[in-house]
Order: C-alpha cells, then structure tokens, then sequence
C-alpha cells in the first residue's frame, strides 16, 4: 500500500478523478500535450522508470526523487502486467489545477488495459515549462 501512496504524492494533488471545467485547448497544444503523453507513457510501459523521471516537469521532479519514483512505479505497475491496450477517453485544458501554481496544462485520461487488470483509468497530466515544451507533471492509474 506504501507504494500506491508514492504515486499520490507525486501527482501532487495533481490527481483528477474528474475531468476539471476548463477551456478546451487549442488544437495544436492538446496534440503537442497528447504527443508528449504518448512519449511518456512510452518509456513508463517500456519499464524506464528513470528515464520518465527526466523526461517529466520540474514540478513533478520536485514532488519525488528519482529513486522513489522508481520503487513506487515498480510496486504499482508490475503487478499489473504488461500493457494491453490503451485509448485516449477525454483531453482537457486548465490552467489551475488544485494544489498546484497556476499554468497550462491538459488533464488527458486514458482507457487502459493490462494484462492482470483489465479496465483502469490513467490520468496523466502535461503542462507546459518555461521553455515551451510539454511535459508530463502528474500521473494516476485508477
């Protein structure tokens, strides 16, 4: 149970369980927000845990260290298997989030399935860094 709580505390009140009221996002950021996901979830599914840690905002970086995202992602994700399949369900743009400094971001929600859990919920949540690149700063698998 310890690990889930890892993954709680990196979303840092991050966590969506509903799609929050926002703006919708102009075309061209929600599929730049949507390719940065994929490519995310990408290294998560090929077991770079790492590597996601790197790749993800300085704000997700601040919440957790790279070793215990690590022990987190690995208690949390193993057990579930390999990925099976994974759908995007809703893509929404905010710029607040609870918890969080005010910013752009899409709070993306996917329909995934694993080999040992065959329906869940992945939210994951992108935002926009100083440079101008979307990058991964919250994750939740429900």
């Amino acid at each position: 149970m310890k690990a889930r709580t890892g993954i709680f505390v990196l979303s840092v009140s991050l966590v969506v369980l509903a799609i929050i009221p926002g703006l919708e996002a102009d075309q061209n950021d929600g599929e730049l927000a949507a390719k940065a996901s994929a490519q995310w979830l990408a290294l998560v599914d090929g077991g770079k845990y790492a590597e996601s840690w790197d790749e993800s905002a300085q704000l997700f970086r601040g919440a957790v260290t790279k070793e215990k995202w690590k022990e987190s992602l690995t208690a949390v994700r193993k057990p579930l298997g390999k990925l099976i399949s994974r759908s995007a369900k809703s893509k929404q743009y905010t710029r607040s989030l609870p918890g969080a400094p005010d910013g752009e971001y899409v709070v993306i929600q996917y329909d995934t399935s694993f080999e040992n859990k065959k329906s869940s919920v992945e939210t994951v949540t992108p935002m926009l860094d100083k440079e101008g690149k979307w990058r991964v700063s919250g994750y939740y698998i429900r």
